[in-house]
This record gives C-alpha cells, sequence and structure tokens, in this order.
C-alpha cells in the first residue's frame, strides 16, 4: 500500500514547518489583548484601587513658590568700568554663556552652603515643627551637631524644587512641606538667603582681590625701587648725565630712542654753533673779497660810512671856500693857504676813516675763520665722546626700559587698588524677589488625578508584561498568525466559531461560513505536496474536542462533492463519536478489521452522499494500541488504498494517548487540528513534540473555532464572516 516509507512517495519533499515570524504584528497583539480582556481588567481594576488607596492614606502637602529674576551681573553704586568687568572683578556673562551663567545659579540654589543658610536663619536645627512638616523624627538630644545639620539639610534638599524656564531669567524656588507656613518661610528664606549669599560672595572676592593686589603691589614696589637705584648707579660709574628736561618724557625715563645726555646736547649745540659759524665765515669771505678789488672810495661800504660822507662834506665846502679865495687873492695870501692846509688834512682823514671801514670788513672776514675753526675743532672733540658714550647707553637704555616697565606695572596695580577699594562693598545685588511666597490654601499632593493618572501607566506597564509573558509561555493559539509564529506549522485553513446553529446544520448548507472554510481548506489540500493530495491522510489534535471528527468529515464531504471516492475512518478506539455523527449502531467497524480476517467491504457504511465511505470504530477492543501497532493496520490501509482515492483517517488526540503517534509514520500526511484561544499551558507543543519523534509528513494546521468577532474586525472582514449570520455553537468533536 501507498505510505510515508513507500520510495515513490514525493511528498516527503514538503517542508511543513515555517521560521518563526519576527516583524512586529498588530492583529497578533489585538488578538491577544481580546483574548486576555478579564485579567487586563482585573490588573487595571487593581491598580486604580491600589492608587485610590494611596491617595487617601498619603498626608497633604502643600507647596510654596517664590519667583526671584537672576541678571548675569550686578551693578554698582560708585561706578562701572567700560569694558563691561565688574570692579570685584566678577566679568558679566557673554551672550553665549547666559545659559551656563543661569544654570550654575540653579545649582547654587541647591547647595548645601545655601541650605545651611536657611537652617540657620530659620534655626531648624531644633524645631520640632519643622521636622513634623517633613513626616522625620526630631533628632536624639544627644545627636552630634554634624549628624542633625546633615539631616536638616538633607530635609531641605530634597523638598526643594528649583525651576529654571528655557526662555526666561525668572526662576522659582518651591519648597514643600505638611505645613504650609513652613514651605512659605522656607522658600522666602532661600530667595533672601540667596540674594546675601550672592553679595556675601562678591564681597568676599573683592576682599581676595585687595588683598591679591596689595602684595603683587609691594612686589612693584620693590622691583621698581630696585630698578631705579641701578640705573643711577650706572649712571654714577659711566659718568652719564641725563637732565631731567631732556631725559623725561611725561615724568617717565625716555627709552632707547629718545637718550639726552649732557655731552650728546653739547654736540647738537656746538654743531649748529659751527654751522652757523661757516655761514658767517663764507659771508665775511664773500664780503670781503668783494671790497678788496674795489678801489678805496668806492667801496659801497666807505660811502655808506657815516664818518666818511660827514668828512666828505666839509671837503665840499671847504674847496668851494678855498676857489672864492683864490678867485680874490693869490695863492700865496694866507687865508688860501690856510684852507689848503685844512683841505690836504680832511683829505687825510677822509682816507683814513675810507681805510679803516675797509679794514673792519677783513677783520670782521678774519674774526668769522677764526670762530669757524675753533668751533669745528670742538664738535670734533665732542663727536669723539659721543661716540665713546654712546656704548654706554646700550646698558642705560636696557636699565631705563627695565625701569619704565616696572613703573607702569606699579601705575596700573596702584589705580587697580585704588578702584577697588574704592566701591569694595558696593556692588548691587544681580538678583531680585519677583513674587514672595504666600502660605497656600490647597494641598498640592496627594494628587488623585496625578495618581490614577501613575495607577494607569504602571497598570498598562504591568498588564503589558503580564500579557506578553502569558503569550510568550502560553502556546495557545489565538489567531491564525499564531499558527506559524508559535507551531511553526503552515496555515492550512482557518474554520469559523458558529453562533446558535450546530457545525452538521451549518455543513447542509453549501454557502455558509463553515461550508466555505471547509472548501478553501479542500482547495489547499489538493495542492499540499508537490503531486497533489496525499491519499492516505491523518487528521488528528493535541487534546479532545477540538473539532478533529467535524473536520474530518467536513473534508470527507466536501471531497466526495469532487466526485473523487473517499473513506473516512474512525481510528479512535477509545472515544468514537463517527458513529454517532451518521447515526449508526457501530456493532461493526475498524476494531473488526483489526481482530478478525473479514473483508473491508463487509464493515463499511455507506453515506447518503455519492463517493463517500465510512469505516467507524467497531466495538470499543480491550487494548487499542496493541491493535493499531499491527500489522494488521498496515494491511487494511493498504486495502483502503486499493479501493479509494482518498483515506481519512480520525485519529484520537495526542496527548495521554499513543494511538496517533503510532499511526502517523503509517499516512502520507498529518493534517493537526487546532481549536483557537484554548488554554493549553504547553500541551500543544508537547504535542507535536510527540508527533515531531515519529517523523511524521506534517502537512499543516487547521485553525477551529476561530471567533473573527472575539480577533478584531480586521480579521472578521479578512475572512469575509460578515455574510454570514449564525448563533451561538461550536464545531463537534
Amino acid at each position: 500500500m501507498p505510505s510515508a516509507h513507500d520510495s515513490a512517495g514525493p511528498i516527503r519533499a514538503v517542508s511543513p514547518f515555517v521560521p518563526v515570524a519576527s516583524a512586529f504584528d498588530l492583529r497578533h497583539v489585538t488578538a491577544a489583548i481580546r483574548s486576555n480582556l478579564r485579567l487586563i481588567a482585573a490588573i487595571m481594576a487593581a491598580a486604580f484601587a491600589v492608587s485610590i488607596l494611596v491617595t487617601l492614606l498619603m498626608t497633604a502637602r502643600y507647596t510654596a513658590s517664590a519667583t526671584v529674576q537672576i541678571n548675569d551681573s550686578g551693578g554698582h553704586i560708585l561706578d562701572s568700568h567700560s569694558d563691561g568687568e565688574d570692579r570685584d572683578g566678577n566679568g558679566g556673562a557673554g551672550g553665549g554663556d547666559t545659559d551656563r551663567f543661569l544654570q550654575t545659579q540653579t545649582d547654587v540654589l541647591k547647595s548645601k552652603a545655601l541650605a545651611l543658610r536657611v537652617a540657620q536663619r530659620l534655626n531648624l536645627m531644633g524645631d520640632p515643627r519643622f521636622f513634623a512638616s517633613q513626616e522625620a523624627s526630631v533628632p536624639d538630644a544627644h545627636a552630634s551637631p554634624d549628624l542633625v545639620r546633615a539631616k536638616v539639610q538633607g530635609l531641605l534638599r530634597t523638598n526643594l524644587v528649583v525651576t529654571l524656564p528655557h526662555d526666561s531669567r525668572i526662576v522659582t524656588i518651591a519648597y514643600q512641606s505638611t505645613n504650609p507656613e513652613i514651605s512659605a518661610a522656607v522658600a522666602n528664606t532661600y530667595a533672601s538667603e540667596y540674594i546675601q549669599s550672592n553679595l556675601q560672595r562678591k564681597f568676599d572676592s573683592s576682599s581676595y582681590a585687595r588683598q591679591f593686589l596689595s602684595q603683587q603691589l609691594d612686589g612693584a614696589r620693590k622691583h621698581l625701587e630696585e630698578s631705579e637705584r641701578a640705573l643711577n648707579s650706572y649712571t654714577r660709574q659711566t659718568g652719564l648725565i641725563v637732565p631731567q628736561a631732556m631725559g623725561a618724557n611725561d615724568g617717565k625715563t625716555s627709552g632707547a630712542a629718545g637718550v639726552n645726555s649732557v655731552t650728546t646736547a653739547s654736540l647738537l649745540q656746538a654743531n649748529a654753533a659751527a654751522n652757523e659759524a661757516t655761514t658767517r665765515r663764507i659771508t665775511a669771505e664773500a664780503h670781503w673779497n668783494a671790497v678788496a678789488n674795489l678801489p678805496l672810495m668806492d667801496t659801497p661800504e666807505v660811502i655808506a660810512n657815516p664818518t666818511v660822507s660827514a668828512l666828505l662834506t666839509q671837503r665840499a665846502q671847504l674847496q668851494a671856500d678855498l676857489s672864492q679865495d683864490r678867485s680874490r687873492h693869490l695863492a700865496s695870501y694866507p687865508s688860501v693857504l690856510a684852507k689848503e692846509s685844512q683841505l690836504a688834512e680832511l683829505n687825510r682823514s677822509i682816507r683814513s676813516a675810507a681805510t679803516n671801514v675797509r679794514d673792519s670788513v677783513k677783520a670782521e672776514f678774519t674774526a668769522a675763520t677764526a670762530s669757524e675753526k675753533h668751533l669745528d675743532d670742538e664738535v670734533k672733540t665732542l663727536k669723539s665722546d659721543t661716540l665713546a658714550e654712546q656704548d654706554q647707553t646700550v646698558q642705560y637704555n636696557l636699565l631705563s626700559h627695565d625701569t619704565d616697565s616696572n613703573r607702569q606695572v606699579y601705575d596700573g596695580l596702584l589705580q587697580r587698588y585704588k578702584d577697588l577699594n574704592a566701591v569694595a562693598g558696593a556692588s548691587l545685588s544681580n538678583v531680585s524677589i519677583i513674587d514672595p511666597a504666600e502660605p497656600p490654601t490647597i494641598p498640592t499632593s496627594p494628587s488623585l488625578v496625578k495618581n490614577l493618572v501613575l495607577g494607569l501607566l504602571i497598570g498598562l506597564a504591568l498588564t503589558t508584561v503580564v500579557v506578553f509573558a502569558k503569550d510568550q509561555f502560553d502556546d495557545s493559539i489565538r489567531v491564525p498568525e499564531d499558527l506559524e509564529s508559535k507551531l511553526e506549522l503552515r496555515q492550512l485553513g482557518v474554520i469559523p466559531k458558529l453562533h446558535s446553529i450546530s457545525p452538521d446544520d451549518a455543513l447542509l448548507d453549501p454557502k455558509s461560513s463553515i461550508s466555505e472554510a471547509y472548501n478553501s481548506l479542500r482547495g489547499v489540500l489538493l495542492y499540499s505536496t508537490p503531486r497533489g493530495m496525499p491519499q492516505i491522510m491523518q487528521i488528528t489534535s493535541a487534546q479532545p474536542s477540538e473539532g478533529k471528527t467535524t473536520t474530518s468529515y467536513a473534508i470527507a464531504v466536501a471531497l466526495s462533492r469532487m466526485n473523487k471516492s473517499v473513506l473516512l475512518i474512525d481510528s479512535d478506539l477509545r472515544r468514537p463519536a463517527l458513529h454517532r455523527k451518521v447515526d449508526f449502531d457501530n456493532d461493526r467497524g475498524l476494531s473488526v478489521l483489526l481482530t478478525s480476517r473479514v473483508s473491508l467491504a463487509s464493515q463499511t457504511v455507506p453515506s447518503e452522499h455519492p463517493g463517500l465511505t465510512f469505516l467507524t470504530s467497531g466495538p470499543i477492543p480491550a487494548s487499542p494500541t496493541e491493535l493499531l501497532q499491527s500489522t494488521r493496520f498496515e494491511e487494511i490501509l493498504h486495502e483502503a488504498a486499493s479501493q479509494f482515492e482518498i483515506i481519512l483517517i480520525d485519529s484520537p488526540p495526542v496527548l495521554g494517548i499513543a494511538d496517533a503517534p503510532i499511526v502517523a509514520p503509517l499516512v502520507d500526511g498529518v493534517l493537526f487540528i487546532v481549536e483557537a484561544d484554548r488554554s493549553r499551558r504547553g500541551a500543544l507543543k508537547l504535542a507535536l513534540r510527540r508527533m515531531k519523534a515519529m517523523n511524521p509528513i506534517m502537512l499543516g494546521a487547521v485553525l477551529t473555532k476561530f471567533d473573527a468577532q472575539k480577533a478584531g474586525s480586521d480579521y472578521y472582514e479578512y475572512y469575509g464572516y460578515s455574510y454570514y449570520q449564525y448563533g451561538n455553537s461550536n464545531t463537534g468533536g
């Protein structure tokens, strides 16, 4: 007979197992939720109940809030630098550093130091009301002050909330406790102490800066004194004399490019005088050369001389008188002789005066030449001295630059020190209180709405975990996709769950949803293997009442309608069901064939469907397993295969019974029936492992009693169940 062991059976090339789906399946999630609605509802109800209970048990807490504005840096009462830097040394925050600056200030508000200032200001260390408002025990009388201080600081920082908006400088300081007055007092004290601590930090910073500058000023003063002493000592040693009027530049010693010593000044003066003497000599020489080449009385200087001019006038008058006397008297006349004698004397005087004038021009030339020579000699001497002195001024310039630098450093530090002393402690706070805190009248916690929302979130998380874990550890099949993801079996068909009508009645209507489903299954089976539909098929399930008998009967009927000869065998020799479905008394059947040598035809029962024949289980034997393991069962299958085109074996369930695994190796394919949404606790996978141990040919699985309405509208529309309206009833078997 054809079986799974025949060499001609190509059916073993079929791979009914499929890989587990890894993609997220929304329909699977929806089906899991629908199948666990009661569990989900119970968890959510418990979460809401716990939320309400916790809300009722919680102590009312009040939150008071104060708001402060934080600017980049504080102003000054007296003055501020033009560069924007604080007088106390704190530079204002730049535009790009504003966010970091504000975040730093919020961290200061949360610091231990500010918490300690608040605790000391309000005297919270020994205040029982404060500890009661924080729901904390009062420290023991023998507790160390450090422990008490640390506890109070911890309570303050734990219940303090500092909020900094992203686009604002308004910081909210909120404090929560069970006492509204204490909440407001602590929030306001935090704001005021923050301002005080900010000013104190600025004052401390300024004080430190003054102390630091004082030390730097002392050092700069010493360096200046040392450099000036070194400069003076060097000038004494070298004999350099630098007049203050010539070597000073705004009260400071000049640099290398402008050192003026006495020698240099003398050289400059002598050189200027020599240049002037040369000019005078050239002028005098030209003047003399012009005078020396002219007749004495034609010289312009002689003619222009007043003495010569007066003498010439006198001589002209005397000559006129002499001419008149000569016209009247003889040459020997006394008056003529006297006037001639006077004229001769006057000519001598004129000549002498003209000679003196010309000699004065020459004397001027001679004096200019001597002066030029003397000054040239002096310039040469001073040049030699200046060149010698320049070698000494190199070291002088170095010492002078060092002195100038030390003086500038000293003057700058001194001015900075004066500025800091002028504005010490006069800084304005960059923090101002906008709204002080007021004692709240309405508690901020517990909030029933918040607790219910939190309970909702916790309930959702818990239900997600529970449903996921339940879905992972439970092999219940809720949607058709679970056949592939959980069982790794190919889905061959989905049989709907009927309502208010029996499956047998529904099968009578060829247009019913169940008839359509089995017709679809029949079509799939016709092409379930590369060579078509297997001749001998076993139909089994993991547990009883999953619909395998109804499925076997429906497939047999559907195949008979295709004019195929079909034999349906009921191999469940413990709890047979086929004889009741076909209304037969079951006095003959498979058990009779297994225990005797009667023919197959003598034990079969014809049906009302042409081509369909039934072989019921027959009387229940004492040992069904031994009968199915006998060679007689193989002979029966071989005989049936020679008479019928299709043989369907309705087997008992796998779990608890060895019958189904025994039959599996003898058939050409196994059809596994799975009831939808049935609690199994691992039974389904255990049954498959038992079947696979026999190395059967698993054609696939059929999902029965599938409620599309419960699984979701997507399944309902996808499988076309909206065309059919039936009452509440499950498939049989």
